[in-house]
């Protein structure tokens, strides 16, 4: 799976303000920041981010995914810090 790949299929499966993925092929790195997370804990903002690969973990196409996931106002705390 490509950047552009695994980019596409979180976009696919969840509205983000922001999208940034990096990685080498099998481990990737996501920063999220969707309006979705709204009012959820991070475990459950980890479980929504994991939902758009669907089955891609389980079957190895995805090694691991290590998530940052942010609401629009946090983003926005952090970009003027």
């Amino acid at each position: 799976m490509t950047t552009e790949e695994l980019q596409t299929l979180i976009a696919a499966g969840l509205p983000c303000e922001h999208l940034e993925v990096t990685g080498d092929g099998s481990h990737w790195y996501a920063t999220m920041v969707s309006s979705e997370f709204e009012g959820m804990t991070r475990i459950q903002r980890h479980h929504r981010g994991y939902a758009t690969v669907g089955n891609r973990i389980q079957t190895g196409e995805v090694h691991a995914l290590s998530m940052k996931t942010y609401t629009p106002a946090e983003w926005a705390s952090r970009k003027a810090q």
